[in-house]
């Protein structure tokens, strides 16, 4: 490995670095002590971020292995590797991965001190959510009483936000979270049972490593003498604690992210952690990427009017030496299938009067369910599309089916895995006959995999499972010794072919029985790809990368296809043209409770991420009405579109039966444009609650008596049926208190509630 800066690589670094602007190259030489680079959306952080590494070794005469790059998607690392490359001609030993896999790869090797072996197993989402359902069960309780996704939820915040399962008890009372203390620790016992991490593991478990072995983490703060961590808006507090740990001593840490892009609080992301990170490191040098090389004027006008609402953020301005371009689109129209027909009629224009390729658009929308129209209207139209953030391709059954007999064959005590695969293909071998064995190998101190190697002295196991069982036995441990003979691809092949997966589909010739001939071939197809890329192919790393990998990293965004996807996926992504569907109040921002200012902050991030998306042009789409439960419901649109500089929007309304359009153009008295809200049904005192064409009775008179009372059945789209405990309050600010089916109780500001009478 070669410490010493290559004359080619200096010669290719030299030339590049007067590509970048000012602010940028002052940034990337910056090198020592701490450093917060504030990158706004198309900043060019990417290319700053690898310029740095490429400035540290190729100037600086760092060596690679001194170097540990991370980010968040599997995507992102490879951009950031090849890029370096480039500028490099290699990577000369550089750590360049997400949290999870650069931390998994740290326990791998480490594993032992936490009382794991290396061959430990990564459960996904579906994996976590199966075994909390056993185990809510095994303890007496009813899955429909306490949901297991639920629980698997509050778990994984628990776990990010650093609180164990004790602490989870003492800090949460109430009958629901004590049943959820109560899985939470079993949850953490079976796991280490099975020797699984969950995903959380992944950065939890480094942290009690490094507290209680300090020389193994001074080892790694040796090792890593520079760190550099892409998307740092992203972190949670476990992965704060983990970057503040390894840079403590040097403190050479370079943190990039943006703010105004934090979009993730929901799954434990802490804005603080950018926003505070000059107090935690008051030394820090400071830079902003304001120059925006991806949008158009009035496209970062207008986002940045909405963005700059928020109080907790960093003061930057994007802007860019590209011309204004076209105008914000503002479409108002009837209602969803009318939205997506108003989409398809924006496509069409734009491939016959631009030449556009259905590549260059994206549909993004606030939740996945606002799908479904729009497919309609593209299907209806004969537009080709993908759907990113679907049914993962490794969550599909046959595959999920395939990867829980690697993991056995890795890993032999992963109960979880060995229950779903012990009877498939049907061996004869019932969830009783399974029961007897589980009872007798705990008897005596043996894992379930052992029981099934010892059928035979089990009493009262019929002769047909007992055979099947041990030829199953025979099947894994021949596999388990042949792993580290062979490739991960050859061994994949070898186990789909003796299970006879393939021929067991042959005799389905539905179009889904097809399907899933075709997903497990694209399988192995994987198997083989990663046989023939990775530096050591191994039956562990190849399912450790799949554990790790993301929707954005398997989306195929090059087909000509338009993308439909949420806002959250399209993070990181750019398209020419982007329509944004259905920003109305209660969905976009998505109000689901009397929720706080923060929570409102973060929705208006959301809604800057998504206009930032886009290249060339915008449209924002909002309906007067929307199905929800089978039933017209009037909306009021997105307060977003209140907060839009007006000067870079243009309003379009479709024809209409209503009497009162809410929007207008306006211009003040220094010839500014903007928008303005008209007085709707929601902000008059005496609106007459008559039915309008097409919607319903659901506007309401804040002044009326409220149509929910103590016992009154509602159905709400997110959480399903429920029964109204509590109403008070009057006008604006009534509230609603309700018991749903599956027990979770929400308390609702009732005119964001969306919530409808039922039975």
């Amino acid at each position: 490995m070669s410490v010493h800066p290559s004359p080619a690589g200096h010669s290719r670094l030299a030339a590049s670095l007067e590509t970048l602007n000012p602010e940028q190259r002052r940034a990337v030489e910056q090198t020592d002590g701490p450093v917060l680079i504030l990158a706004g959306a198309g900043s060019g952080k990417t290319r700053v971020l690898t310029h740095k590494i490429a400035f540290l070794t190729e100037r600086r005469g760092i060596p690679g292995r001194d170097i540990l790059a991370m980010t968040f998607t599997k995507k992102a690392a490879e951009e950031m590797r090849t890029r370096i490359r480039e500028l490099t001609g290699g990577e000369d030993g550089i750590w360049i991965g997400t949290f999870h896999s650069v931390f998994a790869r740290i326990l791998r090797t480490e594993a032992p001190l936490v009382g794991y072996h290396r061959d430990f197993v990564i459960y996904d989402k579906e994996d976590q959510e199966r075994l909390v359902k056993q185990l809510i069960e095994k303890l007496g309780h009813s899955a429909r009483q306490v949901p297991p996704r639920l629980v698997a939820s509050l778990i994984s915040r628990s776990k990010n936000g650093l609180v164990s399962p004790q602490e989870f008890r003492s800090a949460n009372p109430g009958p629901m979270n004590a049943v959820t203390a109560e899985v939470f620790e079993e949850y953490q016992a079976a796991l280490v049972a099975n020797q699984a991490f969950d995903y959380d593991d992944l950065i939890t478990v480094p942290i009690r490593l490094f507290r209680e072995h300090p020389a193994v983490l001074e080892k790694y703060r040796r090792r890593f003498r520079y760190i550099l961590v892409d998307e740092y808006q992203d972190t949670n507090r476990a992965q704060y604690r983990l970057v503040v740990d390894l840079s403590l001593g040097h403190r050479n840490l370079c943190v990039v992210g943006d703010d105004d892009q934090s979009i993730y609080g929901w799954r434990g992301a802490d804005i603080r952690n950018i926003l505070d990170f000059e107090q935690d490191f008051p030394e820090t040098a400071v830079f902003r990427l304001e120059q925006n090389y991806r949008s158009t004027g009035n496209i970062l006008k207008a986002a940045g009017s909405v963005v700059d609402k928020n109080l907790r953020r960093k003061a930057k301005t994007l802007w860019s030496e590209r011309e204004a371009g076209e105008k914000v689109d503002v479409i108002e129209v009837e209602d969803e299938r009318e939205e997506a027909r108003r989409v398809v009629e924006c496509i069409r224009d734009e491939v016959f009067r631009n030449k556009r390729n259905f590549r260059d658009f994206a549909v993004l929308y606030r939740t996945n369910a606002q799908s479904r129209a729009v497919e309609d209207g593209l299907r209806r139209a004969g537009i080709s599309y993908v759907i990113v953030g679907g049914v993962r391709f490794y969550e599909r059954k046959e595959i999920k089916d395939v990867l829980a007999y690697l993991k056995v064959i890795t890993n032999p005590r992963d109960d979880l895995s060995l229950r779903r695969i012990v009877n498939f293909p049907i061996r004869g071998i019932g969830e009783s006959t399974l029961h007897k064995i589980s009872v007798w190998a705990a008897e005596r101190n043996l894992d379930l995999f052992e029981g099934l190697g010892r059928v035979e002295e089990i009493p009262d196991i019929p002769g047909r499972a007992g055979r099947n069982m041990r030829a199953f036995h025979a099947l894994i441990r021949k596999y388990t010794a042949l792993k580290d003979e062979i490739s991960a691809g050859e061994l994949v092949h070898a186990v789909v072919d003796e299970i006879g997966l393939i021929a067991m589909f042959k005799d389905d010739t539905t179009p889904e029985g097809r399907g899933r001939i075709e997903n497990i071939r694209e399988f192995l197809n994987a198997a083989h790809e990663y046989t023939q890329t990775a530096e050591d192919p191994t039956l562990s790393g190849f399912l450790e990368q799949i554990a790790l990998i993301t929707d954005i990293d398997r989306a195929d965004l090059k087909s000509s296809a338009v993308t439909l996807m949420t806002v959250h996926c399209a993070k990181g992504l750019e398209f020419p043209v982007v329509a944004v569907v259905g920003l109305e109040d209660g969905l976009f921002p998505l109000i689901r409770d009397a929720d706080g200012d923060d929570d409102l902050e973060e929705e208006r991030r959301l809604f800057y991420v998504a206009l930032t998306r886009a290249k060339e042009k915008v449209i924002l789409l909002h309906g007067r009405n929307r199905n929800v439960f089978n039933s017209q419901t009037a909306r009021i649109p997105s307060r977003f579109l209140d907060e839009l500089d007006g000067a870079a929007v243009n309003v379009v309304r479709e024809e209409s039966k209503r009497p009162v359009k809410r929007w207008s153009r306006f211009a003040d008295g220094d010839g500014e444009s903007g928008f303005a809200r008209r007085r709707s049904p929601w902000d008059s005192d005496d609106y007459d609650d008559s039915p309008r064409p097409g919607a319903g009775r659901s506007g309401r008179s804040r002044s009326a008596p409220s149509p929910f009372q103590h016992g009154t059945r509602v159905g709400h789209e997110e959480y399903g049926r429920g029964t109204v405990l509590s109403v008070e309050g009057e006008g604006p600010r009534q509230t609603c208190l309700v018991r749903f089916d599956d027990g979770v109780e929400k308390k609702f500001l009732l005119r964001f509630a969306r919530l409808e009478k039922i039975g």
